[in-house]
């Protein structure tokens, strides 16, 4: 009788968020429910290969505990473990504001703390890869981020999204540039960004992707760019192979010599009417986890143009497993 083939880890760290938004549907009034790192584990659940199990690496406030730990209960394919760690602040709450199909403004309040490497270091050890999401941009100081570059033997994926975002004196979230950007970037394998992101990024540079083109190579091996409705672009290292399992041997090395390949691939349909919020985080899930798949890298981009495209007619992080993969999603509930 043949051994069973252990099952591998993909390690989440991100922060569940309690969204209200506002003004995104006229014919409504304000609408609650789960938000933040939940798009991306959605994602994960529908997209996961066979084998892989998420790992959700999330610290929730106490405040909302029950809630949360129901809610990452429905979601297939995600263990939670020791990972799920109860704090005694009060969980990430935003306020989202809407007009004409723009984000306007995001407010937060609350906030759990960040993890220290101490916290961190055991709970990835049986990981396999890492797929990190700022949705606060609290998750990890800088120092932790190089630590795990440093001690994590897998590929690391990071979506960089709200270090980006500064918090003003009434809580509202403000664009700002990347404080200490090179270390951030060399902190992790791959990394992602939306358009806007991109551009604050290079306003020092004058050309953001010459300077995505400069910055690629041992540590930094891959750069994506979300483009919206206009697909996404990407950067990746001279010499670097796709696949993220080679990614952890090239760490420290001498970079190759060459032109750094880069290239677009359009979105997926048409824009459509609907509600943006969680776009790029279900990209980001599904680009990575397709990549672990050994997916070519334009080909796992299409799919994720497709699945955030898909994500733009669907409300809230609950159930979104279901929209992704064309099923019906069961109706939403409260917290």
């Amino acid at each position: 009788m043949g051994t069973e083939t252990p099952k591998r880890r993909l390690g989440v760290v991100g922060t569940l968020v309690w969204d209200t938004i506002r003004s995104r549907d006229v014919r409504t009034g304000p609408v609650e429910e789960w938000g933040g790192i939940g798009y991306a584990l959605e994602a994960l659940s529908a997209g996961a290969p066979p084998g892989w199990e998420v790992v959700p690496l999330l610290k929730v406030g106490g405040d909302l505990e029950e809630q949360a730990v129901r809610y990452l209960q429905e979601l297939p394919r995600v263990e939670i473990g020791p990972g799920v760690v109860v704090v005694p602040e009060p969980n990430n709450r935003v306020e989202l504001q809407y007009e004409g199909g723009v984000r306007r403004s995001e407010r937060l309040q609350g906030g759990v703390p960040p993890w220290s490497w101490p916290e961190l270091a055991p709970l990835v050890r049986d990981c396999d890869a890492l797929y990190v999401n700022f949705i606060s941009g609290f998750e990890m100081e800088l120092e932790t981020a190089l630590a795990l570059r440093d001690a994590f033997p897998g590929p690391t994926y990071a979506d960089l999204h709200s270090l980006f975002l500064g918090v003003n004196q009434h809580g509202f979230r403000v664009p700002r540039p990347l404080p200490l950007w090179r270390e951030w970037l060399r902190a992790f394998d791959a990394v992602q960004m939306n358009e806007a992101e991109f551009e604050l990024l290079g306003q020092a540079w004058g050309d953001p992707w010459l300077l995505a083109a400069d910055v690629v190579g041992p540590e930094l091996k891959l750069m994506v760019v979300t483009l919206g409705a206009q697909g996404a672009g990407y950067v990746l290292a001279p010499g670097c192979r796709e696949t993220p399992s080679s990614w952890p041997g090239l760490r420290h090395q001498i970079g190759v010599a060459g032109q750094a390949l880069s290239g677009r691939v359009k979105g997926a349909a048409p824009p459509v009417e609907g509600d943006p919020t969680g776009c790029g985080d279900v990209w980001g899930a599904t680009f990575f986890v397709h990549l672990l798949q050994e997916t070519a890298l334009e080909e796992a981009m299409e799919t994720a143009n497709l699945w955030a495209a898909r994500n733009v007619s669907h409300r809230g992080a609950r159930g979104l497993r279901h929209h992704l993969k064309g099923r019906l999603a069961p109706e939403g509930r409260g917290p």
